[in-house]
């Protein structure tokens, strides 16, 4: 049996078809860390630095499955591996569990359906994995083929659903349904006293501290094989990937006794921005011709990975595109900060709301999404999508909140499921654009200056 040659969007028949997000019901403000550096660390120059670069990150609240006076934290000393990974599998787990039900909801799909399931994690390492478990809660089949990829960070979402697709693929060829739940889960937060623990004691300046948070998320990946298929969430219709040479040291996240070392260096942002558009042209390249209205970045929406403020900056200056056309990104970055491999699912989930369609760009919604995120290697993770947008119609209005314009004084303190549904009033702002690009290019440039000479390792 051979597949004839694409010749049409859509052929490859690999569509989400359900979308789940579970953020934990903590949030943290940007003194959150202040806390606990003021009440375990004496002071200094690297400390000093750390804590004024991080009410600068544009985050107004980082979501946790803790507080700063969780016992895992409000210690003398770090918690040990084996604490976080208790941590892990007990509050981690359940969220895990909860991202997948939705997505399963929404897909129309039972356990008894779920022929694969791809996960990912880069705040774990046990065997088995916590996959293991969360299929055992959701009552998955004993004979459902599990894949866990480790050691892929931020980019760990699309690398899962990449995995997935070809997985799909493989059962189409067989002539075989495939509905594979894919799985991403990160608990980062609990990692803030190793980071402190190093600042304090090798007077580094090391911003991972202040961006990543917690979050689990979860896709059904089907191949239209099979009956009962459920209306689309999104087609996905290719998917590129690679590798920047020489760059192992730029960006990682090395095991220690205490949990995970974030590595990121200054040249992490423009070493992004540098392979977006080889990689965006690539893309193309291996995609049947687009319709005449999708001739340039611009005319795409793009869920981007918000690793920091000055990858979604980058990507704006190497792709010509706007914060409107990366709407979710931002969103998602200002209220919940980066939950590394579980982001890029919820950031393509809060694309589709009805609050982001108001704020599309010239007042168009686009059938078409870029999803892009980077991790550890440097590594590229690029797909396109098609977007079902069941007729809803984009309106126009004025502009988009970006994270030199957040006051976390606004924002909630506390997150629960039904809140992050309705969270448009605190996370964006009707704002005037231009003030907007102002503001963001000023706390742009205080924050190059206050990393242009220091290490971020």
């Amino acid at each position: 049996m051979t597949m004839a040659a694409t010749t049409a969007f859509g052929e490859l028949g690999l569509s989400i078809t359900g979308l789940g997000t579970q953020y934990p019901p903590y949030a943290l403000k940007p003194d959150a860390i202040d806390i606990l550096a003021k009440r375990y660390y004496p002071d200094s120059p690297a400390m000093k630095k750390v804590l004024s670069i991080n009410r600068y990150t544009g985050i107004d609240q980082r979501s946790s499955v803790g507080t700063p006076e969780h016992p895992v934290v409000n210690h003398p000393t770090a918690p040990t591996i084996a604490e976080l990974h208790k941590l892990f599998m007990s509050d981690g787990v359940p969220l895990a569990v909860s991202a997948a039900r939705k997505a399963m909801a929404e897909a129309s799909v039972e356990p008894a359906q779920i022929t694969h399931m791809v996960s990912t994690t880069c705040t774990n390492s046990a065997n088995p994995g916590y996959d293991h478990y969360v299929a055992k809660d959701l009552g998955l089949g004993q004979s459902v083929e599990k894949v866990l990829l480790h050691g892929v960070g931020c980019s760990g979402g699309l690398a899962a659903l990449r995995t997935a697709a070809n997985l799909c693929l493989g059962h189409a060829m067989r002539g075989r349904p495939a509905r594979i739940l894919v799985v991403a889960l990160e608990v980062s937060t609990t990692m803030v006293r190793s980071e402190l623990d190093s600042i304090n004691a090798l007077q580094e300046t090391r911003i991972g501290v202040a961006l990543f948070s917690d979050c689990a998320s979860a896709v059904v990946l089907s191949n239209g094989i099979g009956s009962d298929e459920a209306e689309p969430v999104y087609e996905l219709l290719g998917w590129e990937h690679c590798t920047v040479p020489d760059t192992e040291a730029d960006l990682g996240f090395d095991v220690d006794p205490n949990g995970w070392k974030v590595v990121l260096t200054p040249r992490v942002p423009q070493l992004t921005q540098s392979v977006l558009q080889p990689t965006y042209t690539a893309l193309l390249d291996s995609l049947p011709p687009f319709p005449p209205a999708y001739s340039t970045p611009a005319d795409f929406d793009w869920a981007m990975h918000p690793g920091g403020a000055t990858i979604l900056t980058g990507a704006e200056k190497a792709m010509g595109i706007t914060p409107e056309h990366m709407r979710a990104s931002y969103d998602t970055y200002i209220n919940h900060g980066n939950s590394s491999s579980a982001t890029i699912f919820s950031v393509l989930d809060r694309l589709r709301a009805k609050d982001m369609d108001e704020m599309a760009p010239g007042g168009r919604v686009r059938d078409y999404v870029v999803g892009c995120a980077f991790g550890p290697g440097i590594t590229v993770e690029m797909c396109m999508f098609k977007r079902n947008l069941g007729g809803l119609p984009g309106r126009l209005v004025s502009g988009l909140q970006t994270p030199p314009e957040t006051d976390p004084s606004e924002a909630s303190s506390r997150y629960s499921e039904d809140d992050d549904e309705d969270s448009t009033a605190a996370s964006v702002e009707r704002l005037d654009a231009e003030g907007v690009s102002e503001k963001r290019n000023n706390d742009e440039a205080f924050i190059s200056e206050a990393l242009g000479d220091v290490e971020l390792d």
